[in-house]
Parts: C-alpha cells; sequence; structure tokens
C-alpha cells in the first residue's frame, strides 16, 4: 500500500512525470485556491471511482467497462461539483466547466482502466490517495507560484508588498505552460545532478 501510495506522488506523479491532467493543471491554476480546489475535487473522485471499479470488476462485463467506468466517474464527479457550489460557490464559478470535465479525464479513466479494475479494493484505494495527492501537490505548486508571480498574493494575502508590479502574464492561460515547463526543467536538472554524483561515487 505505501508503495502504491508514494508512486503517485512521486516516481509516477501525474502531472510532472507523466503529462497527464495538463487541461486542469494549465487553466484552473491562476490562483491557489482554485488549485487547491480542483486537485482536492480530482482526488474525491479518484477515490470513489476506483473504489467502486475495484468492487464490481468481476461483476461488470468485459464488453462494457469503460462505458460503465465512465458512468461510475459522472457519477462521482455529480455529487463532489454539487457539494462544492453548495460549499464554496465562487470556487465553484470560477472552475466553471472543468468539474464536469474530470469525467473525461485521462488520468481518472486511466487508473480505473489499468490499475483498480484489476486489484482489490485495499490497494485501489492506496492508488487513488497517492494520485490524488500527486496531482493536488503538483496543482498546488503550479498555482502557488502563479499566483505568487502573477499576483504578488497567496490565497489573498499580499506577500511582495505594495512595491512588487505583478507579471500578469503568469495568470493567464500561456503562464501555467512557462510555470510547468520552469518546474520540468528544475526537476531534470536535479535529476541529472543526482545522477552524476551517483556515477562519481560508483
Amino acid at each position: 500500500m505505501t508503495t502504491d501510495i508514494w508512486r503517485g506522488i512521486a516516481r509516477d506523479n501525474p502531472v510532472l512525470v507523466q503529462l497527464l491532467g495538463l487541461c486542469p493543471a494549465m487553466a484552473v491554476t491562476n490562483t491557489l485556491a482554485n488549485g487547491l480546489a480542483m486537485g482536492t475535487a480530482t482526488m474525491l473522485v479518484l477515490l470513489g471511482s476506483e473504489l467502486f471499479v475495484s468492487l464490481l470488476r468481476k461483476v461488470i462485463p468485459h464488453e462494457v467497462r469503460i462505458t460503465s467506468y465512465v458512468l461510475i466517474i459522472a457519477t462521482f464527479v455529480t455529487v463532489v461539483d454539487l457539494l462544492l457550489a453548495a460549499t464554496f460557490p465562487d470556487i465553484s464559478k470560477a472552475l466553471g466547466p472543468f468539474m464536469p470535465l474530470i469525467v473525461v479525464n485521462c488520468m481518472v479513466l486511466g487508473r480505473a482502466e489499468a490499475f483498480a479494475a484489476k486489484v482489490r479494493p485495499v490497494r485501489a484505494m492506496a492508488d487513488a490517495v497517492g494520485m490524488g495527492l500527486g496531482f493536488t501537490l503538483a496543482l498546488v505548486l503550479i498555482s502557488g507560484l502563479r499566483e505568487l508571480l502573477g499576483m504578488g498574493s497567496l490565497l489573498g494575502a499580499n506577500l511582495l508588498g505594495p512595491n512588487f508590479e505583478p507579471w500578469v502574464f503568469m495568470v493567464m492561460p500561456p503562464g501555467g505552460f512557462l510555470t510547468l515547463g520552469i518546474i520540468l526543467l528544475c526537476m531534470a536538472w536535479f535529476t541529472d545532478i543526482r545522477r552524476r554524483r551517483a556515477q562519481e561515487a560508483a
């Protein structure tokens, strides 16, 4: 179970390693609150859908499995979307159509097909937690950097002072691609340094 969780957070991070779910990662991460909300919502959908897919893995006919998975995912997306609209209406409005699009998120559907449908519920839940946390952490990192540089604030709190000139470009959609590119570049640089040190030590 621990391996399944850590795999989703680090080694197979859906956004930073597999580059999955880039639509919400780019579109709604202009503020930390939006990124955190989308990540949390996606993790809840993952938990529910992977659990039910695993429980029903021996019942769902192979021929209609994808349709069944989509219906299961859509059910949990609807529940989470309604809860978000009832508790945080402003964030729900800001996320707009990207909440319903979780239904066709290749990461969510892919985990149901490639993992949850083949393992027991406990492992499916562990995978959902790992992938959900990995997705959420990636969105929080991207959205935090974008809000800080684009607005000079985090969660509405001004951190860089009145003299800071916001980089408005960072809160626009292209800013998401730039932020992700910089993060991936830093990760590749860090990985290369670790590889060289390991070679030197050997």
